[in-house]
């Protein structure tokens, strides 16, 4: 079971957890043992209310594929025990970035004040940029 918010909770069946091995540098042992994880967890298919599933379909992000599964491989520990922690934490961390609805955003116009400063701005650069000119008589 994860425990997003007080009353939202993933059950562990929806999170397939495999066993692979590592990549990278290890020695011998790296042949042998399979302590990285990928944890997969199909977004249509979970117990997850239908705004947070379009929320999450709707991210940008690299772990989630063209078919609305999240991909999480976590080969960080030696442990298998501590990569599954670590992908089920990362796992957690996605999921409740939605939970939180994104504020609107209020468009705004510059005041008077700003809008003169900014003009008197201009004028006085290209003041400027003219001094630098070559004198053509």
């Amino acid at each position: 079971m994860l425990h997003l918010s007080n009353n939202l909770y993933i059950s562990a069946s929806e999170i397939e957890l495999k066993a692979i091995r590592a990549q990278g540098a290890g020695g011998q042992n790296v042949n042998k043992v399979s302590s990285a994880i990928h944890l997969r967890f199909d977004i249509a298919a979970s117990s997850l209310p239908d705004t947070y599933k379009q929320r999450l379909l709707a991210l940008r992000d690299h772990r989630i594929n063209s078919q609305g599964i999240i991909v999480i491989k976590a080969q960080q520990h030696r442990t298998r025990e501590r990569n599954r922690a670590d992908a089920l934490q990362r796992l957690c961390e996605l999921l409740q970035s939605v939970l939180t609805e994104p504020t609107k955003r209020i468009t705004t116009r510059p005041s008077r004040a700003a809008k003169r400063k900014r003009r008197e701005e201009k004028t006085r650069r290209a003041k400027t940029k003219e001094l630098r000119k070559k004198i053509t008589e």
